[in-house]
């Protein structure tokens, strides 16, 4: 075991990890408090709407992986569609040949806030008011914000005072942003959660009363303010001001649901994500293109074998993965098939590729979008490209500056959220947060936060797998983790980051699977610490969409004989800042002893693991 930030947390009680101290803080509270891994997963997702309002909001997304003790692993889609108005002759009549990044246009159902109670309801045993008191303390009596969030609200500042005036209420009190070290205070907010909770007691039992919540979500004063504010004409990336397409149909006939995991089996493992809707798949197609023997941990070799994968899957990413069925089912199986990743191992060589290259599972041909197919090219005009979650442009003609250090030259993002959990009954779940930012869309003035713009991520070209489609999820890049070893669950981990989350999460597992314990244990911080990276050879999720390839970006605390390693094998190396990359958490579980453990991201200098 080498030098770490911090211990790797051990015990039997309960352990969280989050992106914030006050989530983790307050799910841990939940625990104390008799509740489950799932009551504290609750607790501390509607905190980090308060606390992290620049990474995600309960009208954003949430995919969530959960293990109950001695149960099945399920995924819990929180990831709202399209809604039936946005199709791609709608956004081409408004003369656009790209969703934008920001604005009611991007929005998708929202899906956030259903998935969390979903998860209270079928999961939980503590009532609503229970888990919502954290957040409401803190909407209600103010936190001390994170420099993040000033720095964010600092960025939009001019577009807040003169376009999304909303959003100046809540993150300009006073004509500026509120700095570290003051109170930040969402009154709206917490008056949203407390009629919500006033509208539904009474309802009936604690499962009522949830349902009853989620009703007026979809149908009530909430859902009405959610369609006025989609109907607002409001200044988006484009430089021109749109309404939204979501109405009270779209709200009304959607709502979370669980699925199967897709997974995938590495030496003893099995790694448990989302289907192909996210990008999770991607972390297992990078496992499946391993050859049996590895190079040396952390050498050149194996840190080029690894973008080079990573290449591969991502290409595949961008030709295959979206939400259909029938005929235009993903080919997840032949994707993951032995056959397939050895005939495509053999597109690894020595040196460094420049291509995007999907292969053709099963024999079909693979389709990519005309602006995938034109990507290779750097976006004219940006300094960054589409690296960081949320991307907003960064385009000089934009209104939106885009938040501050989303840099392709490694500088520290601020993107999106993370939460993990394991209780002493041996519940786990993983989760990754994100959408409806406080610089995605205006502040809804009647509830206190915005809209998400989650449709960035299709394409507005008719016949691929990510093709804007009513009724259709957009292809996420929110990609949580569950880990088996002998078909049993023992960690959960996840990290923000946009189209970087399944790199750095797959620098993580193989660190942890490859490497040395610590104290009988899973070594999760030595493995969150170690010097990550990732590339960008392929088109970004986010807008403008851009790519550079053949691009890896270190952490400088990477080996000097490792970065120029990577320079002889042609890589276009960055040399970020040294500890710039990722932002893990990760719990576990040892079946046999029933000890917990949790590490936390010591980046950015706000995620924290809490357990006992």
């Amino acid at each position: 075991m080498g030098f770490t930030t911090r211990p790797t947390l051990q015990g039997t009680f309960g352990m969280v990890s989050s992106t914030h101290w006050l989530a983790s803080q307050s799910a841990m509270a939940v625990l104390e408090d008799g509740g489950n891994a799932y009551d504290a997963a609750v607790a501390g997702a509607f905190v980090l709407h308060v606390v992290e309002p620049h990474l995600n909001g309960p009208a954003g997304e949430a995919p969530i992986l959960l293990a109950p003790a001695g149960g099945q692993v399920r995924v819990l889609c929180g990831q709202g569609v399209a809604p039936a108005g946005a199709t791609v002759a709608h956004y081409k009549g408004l003369g656009l040949d790209l969703v934008p990044g920001t604005g009611p246009l991007a929005a998708a159902v929202p899906g956030a806030f259903d998935a969390w109670l979903l998860l209270l309801r079928d999961h939980g045993t503590r009532p609503l008011a229970d888990v919502l008191k954290y957040a409401i303390g803190y909407a209600e009596d103010g936190h001390p914000p994170v420099e993040r969030v000033t720095q964010t609200v600092e960025t939009v500042r001019e577009l807040f005072e003169t376009e999304w005036t909303s959003s100046a209420d809540v993150y300009l009190p006073g004509g500026r942003p509120t700095r570290p070290g003051e109170l930040l205070r969402n009154p709206a907010l917490a008056a949203t959660w407390r009629r919500l909770l006033a509208e539904v007691a009474g309802a009936g039992d604690r499962e009522a009363e949830i349902d009853a919540a989620r009703e007026v979500w979809r149908s009530g004063f909430i859902a009405e303010a959610l369609v006025r504010q989609s109907g607002r004409p409001t200044r988006d990336t484009s430089g021109e001001r749109h309404t939204g397409t979501l109405t009270a149909a779209d709200l009304a006939g959607w709502s979370a649901h669980y699925e199967a995991p897709a997974t995938y089996d590495w030496n003893g493992w099995t790694l448990c994500k989302a289907g192909p809707w996210s990008q999770g798949p991607a972390l297992l197609q990078q496992l499946a293109l391993l050859p049996p023997e590895l190079p040396a941990y952390g050498s050149a070799e194996y840190v080029h074998l690894l973008v080079e994968g990573c290449k591969l899957a991502m290409a595949d990413r961008e030709a295959w993965y979206g939400d259909a069925d029938g005929a235009d089912r993903v080919p997840l199986d032949d994707l993951l098939s032995p056959g397939y990743n050895a005939e495509r191992r053999t597109l690894v060589g020595d040196k460094a590729s420049f291509e995007l290259r999907p292969g053709a599972p099963g024999g079909r041909d693979p389709r990519l979008s005309a602006h995938a197919r034109g990507a290779a090219v750097e976006a004219e005009g940006l300094d960054a490209l589409g690296v960081g979650e949320p991307t907003v442009a960064k385009s000089p003609t934009s209104p939106v500056p885009g938040e501050p250090d989303v840099r392709a030259d490694g500088g520290t993002r601020g993107d999106t959220c993370h939460l993990d959990v394991v209780d002493r009954w041996g519940n786990m779940v993983s989760a990754t947060p994100s959408g409806g930012w406080l610089q995605s869309n205006p502040v809804v003035p009647e509830l206190g936060f915005p809209l998400g713009t989650r449709l960035q991520m299709t394409w507005l070209e008719e016949g691929l797998p990510n093709s804007l489609t009513p009724g259709r999820r957009p292809r996420t890049t929110l990609t949580p983790s569950l880990a088996l070893r002998d078909g049993v669950p023992v960690m959960a981990f996840g990290t923000p980051g946009g189209d970087q989350q399944d790199q750095w999460q797959l620098h993580f597992f193989l660190a942890v699977a490859l490497r040395a314990q610590v104290r009988g244990g899973l070594d999760l911080q030595g493995a969150i610490d170690a010097p990550n990276w990732h590339n960008d050879s392929f088109p970004g999720s986010f807008f403008p969409r851009g790519m550079r390839a053949g691009s890896v970006t270190v952490e400088s605390r990477m080996p000097e004989e490792v970065i120029e390693g990577l320079r002889r094998r042609g890589h276009d190396v960055t040399v970020g800042e040294a500890w710039s990359e990722g932002r893990l958490c990760a719990v576990a579980r040892d079946p046999e002893t029933g000890v917990l453990s949790a590490a936390a991201n010591p980046r950015g200098m706000q995620g924290y693991a809490v357990g006992r």
